[in-house]
């Protein structure tokens, strides 16, 4: 009776194994996700804060680049918080060294957006990097090198450009999360579906 409790639980842990690997996201539910964060007035802050964990976030009255990804993300289930520091805990020489961290830091390491495009690259799919703005899909996840050695992120979401060429983007680059047609205003160095 024993060995078939046991042999029961490990096949109940295998199908949720594969389960939460095969766990996909709508990109309509993502879109209308981002789209939601347009809607609170943010002020840009960077700086590092000590938060719970899982679950942890800055204040909702707070945040960068990152964090559009992040709330966006947690509103339909997942964590990135949680999902990046497992990761690195697992992975640690698989991400940037950019901080001098020694190791995995549950505060901070999801807010940067090297390690996100590392998580990304990783546990989604990268996408080819083109000028066509048709490969370019709601949901999408879009990194960009502003020059200096500052890089951005943002979310593709479902509006449309005024010329209806192209999706628009949820991002902060400064004024807060806002819903702006800048798809290709930077340099784009990672294209990602999640």
């Amino acid at each position: 009776m024993k060995n078939k409790i046991i042999r029961l639980f490990c096949t109940f842990l295998f199908i949720t194994n594969i389960l939460s690997a095969q766990q996909q996201f709508n990109p309509q539910d993502i879109s209308k996700a981002a789209l939601e964060l347009i809607k609170t007035n943010v002020t840009y802050d960077g700086s590092y804060y000590s938060i719970a964990y899982p679950n942890g976030d800055v204040p909702k009255t707070i945040g960068v680049c990152t964090d559009v990804i992040i709330r966006t993300f947690r509103a339909i289930g997942l964590d990135l918080q949680k999902e990046i520091h497992e990761d690195m805990s697992e992975n640690f020489d698989s991400y940037p060294k950019n901080w001098g961290l020694k190791k995995p830091d549950s505060n901070i390491d999801h807010r940067r957006v090297p390690n996100l495009m590392r998580y990304f690259d990783r546990k989604g799919k990268s996408l080819p990097i083109t000028k066509n703005e048709s490969d370019y899909y709601l949901g999408d996840i879009v990194a960009w090198d502003l020059g200096g050695g500052i890089t951005h992120i943002g979310m593709v979401v479902n509006i449309l450009s005024k010329d209806n060429k192209r999706y628009q983007i949820v991002h902060n680059i400064g004024a807060g999360q806002v819903l702006e047609d800048c798809l290709f205003d930077y340099n784009i160095i990672g294209h990602y579906r999640f």
